[in-house]
């Protein structure tokens, strides 16, 4: 804002460096510049002051695609005054002689017409695609398409303006679009997580199986050994048992063995006995039954032996000895 000091009859203006300072005198320009500074006389004089820095334009706009789909597209647009005199005759400038302040807006004028190329250039592009081709595409597209239409139409440069920069921040589709969008890709996410956890499941599931076959396989193997061990216990007990038997065989067939070594022992000296009594005269056959008759007898008080008796006896002997087949084997 230029400092404007005020005297009787005469004024002086101070402008600052970044700005472009216009002085006319009935009607006619007489100085322009930056940064002047000079005295006037008020009744005869009108000034303007153009500010020569950068400007930035935020933007919102908003467009529908080929597909009848709304977008929003925000952004900004850096412009600048390139040719003050151009843009003071275009656009009012004029500024207060008193307080050095505008009388109008003319930046808004500026901004107001900046804005509504772009929002032509944008809108132009935004119907020409697809919301899918310009949601995949981004804002790189539209930030060319944008500096492309400002550079191609000319309108700012001929009223003394250069746009600077264009930049394009965010494509945003409406809030219901955007639902909808993300339908099918949070289904697709979904579907994978689903995918994901059954996987997950199965193969826990798998693992499982896995170690009930490995404890079923480890108690068949058990059973195995243990069908093995009984077997081999049952061969062994009957093992031992015919071992056993074997040995009592052996022991009975011993026992049988020296029985009959016995018996034939005995038969044996029975024989030889008996040979021995073959042998022997009636007299003493008499004597050897008297003597064993007598030694029968538990208690003897008398004894009477007559002829009859004594013929009774020998019979008695006589008999016996046919009787024996011992006596009639050695007799043969």
């Amino acid at each position: 804002m230029a400092q404007i000091q005020r005297y009787p009859f005469l004024r002086h203006i101070r402008a600052d460096a970044s700005c472009h300072v216009q002085q006319f005198h009935r009607g006619r320009r007489v100085r322009s510049g930056k940064g002047l500074s000079f005295w006037f006389l008020p009744a005869r004089t009108s000034l303007s002051e153009i500010p020569m820095d950068d400007r930035t334009l935020p933007f919102l706009l908003k467009g529908q695609s080929r597909d009848y789909q709304d977008l929003t597209v925000q952004g900004s647009i850096i412009w600048r005054v390139a040719n003050a005199e151009v843009l003071g005759d275009r656009i009012d400038f004029t500024i207060d002689l008193k307080k050095g302040l505008l009388l109008g807006q003319p930046i808004d004028q500026i901004n107001d017409q900046i804005g509504s190329l772009g929002r032509r250039y944008i809108s132009a592009y935004v119907k020409s695609n697809t919301v899918r081709d310009l949601l995949e595409a981004g804002v790189e597209p539209l930030q060319l398409a944008l500096r492309n239409g400002f550079a191609e139409d000319g309108t700012m440069a001929a009223m003394g303006v250069e746009i600077v920069g264009v930049g394009v921040d965010d494509v945003s589709p409406s809030s219901a679009l955007a639902r909808a969008l993300q339908t099918p890709t949070f289904e697709d996410l979904q579907q994978r997580a689903d995918e994901a956890t059954f996987a997950r499941r199965a193969l826990a599931v798998e693992k499982e199986r896995a170690i009930a076959e490995n404890e079923l396989s480890t108690k068949i193997e058990l059973e195995t050994q243990r069908k093995q061990l009984i077997a081999r216990e049952d061969e062994n007990a009957r093992f031992q048992a015919e071992a056993q038997a074997a040995a009592l065989k052996i022991d009975a067939n011993a026992e049988a063995g020296r029985i009959r070594t016995i018996d034939q022992a005995r038969t044996d000296m029975e024989k030889e006995r008996m040979a021995v009594y073959a042998d022997l005269p009636p007299m003493v056959m008499f004597a050897m039954a008297a003597q064993e008759f007598a030694g029968k007898l538990q208690n003897i008080d008398n004894l009477t032996v007559t002829p009859d008796m004594l013929s009774n006896v020998i019979g008695q002997v006589q008999g016996a000895m046919k009787a024996n087949p011992v006596r009639d084997e050695v007799r043969s």
